[in-house]
C-alpha cells in the first residue's frame, strides 16, 4: 500500500478497513470512477418495495474465464443454502448467447461489459437492474478482474452480505480496490500468484463453506445438434483450428497453423479454420479442398457445435480452448508464458485425460504479456513463436490416436 494511504486504511486479518472521511473522498481515484460515483450511489440507493431474495453471481470476464469458474456455481447452492432458480449470474454479452443451455437452471443477466465500462447513461441502466434484483448475497471471486466493473456491480447490488475475492491489485487501481473492499463484508485470499484459476475458485468455496470442495476438471452441458451442413458437410472426420485471438502476441504464426491444416489434411481429415472477424490472422490458404476457411462465418452457439463434434481441436490460448476442453472433445493449446499456469495449462486433478497443452519455456515467464522483446504489439510472442511444428503435431497425433482407441 502506498504511503498516501496507509494512515488512511489498513488491513486487519481479511478485512480492508477505511475512514468513513475516506470514502467519502477517496484519494487515487481515476477520473472515470469520479464520471460514475454520482450514477452507482443512486443505483445503490434505490428503495426496493419487495423482499431480499438469492444471490448475485458477479463474473465479468471472458468466455475462458467463464468456463473455469462454471463447474464450481454447481457448489453455491449448497454452500449458501439456496435455490439454484434464486441464483443470477451477472455475466457479459460477449458469451450471452450461450447460456440458455451452459447456465440452465441459473437466471443469466448479461450485459455489454464494453458499454458499462464507458457509458454512464448505459451504466445506470444496468445498475438500477441489478439493484432491483434485492439480492440478499452478491459474490465476486475473479482474481484478474477490473475494479470499476466487477466489484462496483456487487457494491451497487446493496446486498446487506457481500464477499469477495482478493484480487490482483496492481499500483494503478490499488485505490479503488480498497474504495470497494473495504465495503464488503469477507474477503477470502485464494492463493498465492501463479495459483490455477480452477484452483481459486475451489479455495474460494471451501473457505466460505468451511470444508474442502475438491476442484473438478472444466465441464459444460452443450446440445447434441450437428452443424449445419454448409459449415461441415457430413463425410470424414475433421478438425477444427482456431489461430486468431484477441492479443495479436498470442497467435502462434498462422503459417505454422497452415502446416498443421496440410499435416492433418494428408491423414484424411478435413480442416476447419474458424474464429472472430477481428481475429483473422492472416489469409487462410485454401487450395487443398480439405481445408476450409470459416474465420468469420459462424456464431458461438455454431461454433460449440462445430468443436463438439470434431475429432480434435488446435487453438490459441483463448477463450475457444476452454470451450473445447469443457465440452470433451480432444484440445491442444499452444500456451505462452505471461501467466503460465495461472489460466493454462491446467495443473494435475484439474486436466483432463483430452487436453494438452504445448509450450516453449523461456526465463522472462510471468512477464503478465508486457514482453520488451518484440517490437510492436501487432508481433507474436516469441515465447509462442518457439513453440514448433513437430512439438504441435507430435500431440496432435497422440490425441487423434488415443481419440480412435
Amino acid at each position: 500500500m502506498s504511503d498516501s494511504l496507509k494512515y488512511q486504511a489498513s488491513i486487519s486479518g481479511h478485512h480492508f478497513i477505511s475512514s468513513a472521511f475516506w470514502r467519502m473522498f477517496p484519494a487515487g481515484m481515476r477520473r472515470r470512477w469520479w464520471m460514475f460515483r454520482f450514477f452507482d450511489l443512486v443505483a445503490r440507493s434505490l428503495p426496493v418495495p419487495w423482499r431480499r431474495r438469492g444471490m448475485v453471481v458477479v463474473r465479468m470476464d471472458g468466455i475462458g474465464d467463464m468456463v473455469l469458474f462454471r463447474t464450481s456455481l454447481d457448489h453455491y447452492a449448497n454452500v449458501f443454502n439456496m435455490d439454484k432458480s434464486d441464483i443470477t449470474v451477472i455475466g457479459c454479452e460477449s458469451w450471452g448467447a450461450i447460456t440458455d443451455d451452459v447456465f440452465k437452471g441459473y437466471r443469466v443477466m448479461a450485459i455489454n461489459e464494453h458499454s458499462y465500462a464507458r457509458w454512464p447513461l448505459y451504466r445506470f441502466w444496468i445498475s438500477l437492474k441489478v439493484r432491483a434484483l434485492n439480492a440478499q448475497v452478491s459474490v465476486c471471486d475473479s482474481y484478474l478482474r477490473r475494479a470499476m466493473m466487477a466489484d462496483s456491480l456487487v457494491w451497487v447490488s446493496g446486498a446487506p452480505k457481500a464477499i469477495s475475492s482478493l484480487p490482483f491489485i496492481g499500483e494503478r487501481t490499488r485505490a479503488e480496490y480498497l474504495y470497494y473492499l473495504s465495503q464488503v463484508d469477507q474477503i477470502v485470499p485464494t492463493g498465492d500468484y501463479p495459483t490455477h484459476e480452477v484452483v481459486r475458485h475451489y479455495n474460494f468455496l471451501s473457505t466460505v463453506a468451511g470444508y474442502e470442495i475438491k476442484p473438478e476438471a472444466p465441464l459444460i452441458s452443450w446440445r447434441k445438434t450437428r452443424p449445419p451442413e454448409e459449415l461441415a458437410p457430413e463425410g470424414a472426420p475433421y478438425a477444427v483450428l482456431n489461430p486468431g485471438s484477441n492479443e495479436y502476441g498470442r497467435r502462434w504464426p498462422l503459417a505454422k497453423y497452415q502446416q498443421l491444416a496440410e499435416n492433418l489434411a494428408n491423414d484424411g481429415y478435413r480442416v476447419l479454420f474458424v474464429g472472430g472477424h477481428a481475429e483473422r490472422p492472416g489469409d487462410i490458404d485454401t487450395s487443398n479442398a480439405h481445408i476450409i476457411d470459416l474465420i468469420g462465418k459462424t456464431d458461438l452457439p455454431q461454433l460449440l457445435d462445430l468443436m463438439n463434434h470434431a475429432r480434435l481441436v488446435v487453438s490459441n490460448d483463448t477463450g475457444p480452448a476452454h470451450l473445447s476442453i469443457a465440452l470433451g472433445t480432444p484440445t491442444l493449446v499452444v500456451v505462452g508464458g505471461g501467466h503460465f499456469g495461472c489460466f493454462v495449462p491446467y495443473p494435475e486433478g484439474v486436466r483432463p485425460d483430452h487436453a494438452r497443452f504445448v509450450n516453449h519455456h523461456m526465463d522472462c515467464y510471468h512477464c503478465f504479456w508486457n514482453c520488451p522483446k518484440r517490437a510492436s504489439k501487432f508481433e507474436v510472442f516469441p515465447c509462442v513463436e518457439a513453440v514448433t511444428i513437430d512439438q504441435v503435431w507430435d500431440e496432435a497425433r497422440q490425441l487423434l490416436l488415443s481419440e480412435g482407441s
